[in-house]
């Protein structure tokens, strides 16, 4: 939101939501920046391909043949 400017009509209405909140219409708006963010990061999270499983080590392939059945 800081680097675009606000029309007069949405600098009203957000100057009434931060009013309504209890704070300056600075802090509302770097606040909302921040939640915009966070957002945008839970976002590509979520969308993130998971991760390939780990191959087992030495020790886990020795368990593993050793529970097998003869």
């Amino acid at each position: 939101m800081a680097d675009r400017k606000l029309t007069e009509a949405q600098r009203a209405y957000e100057a009434k939501r931060a009013a309504k909140a209890g704070m300056s219409l600075e802090k509302w708006l770097t606040q909302k920046e921040k939640r915009a963010a966070a957002e945008a990061k839970a976002v590509a999270e979520a969308t993130k391909p998971p991760a390939e499983p780990k191959k087992p080590g030495f020790l886990g392939r020795l368990l593993e043949k050793a529970q097998k059945p003869l």
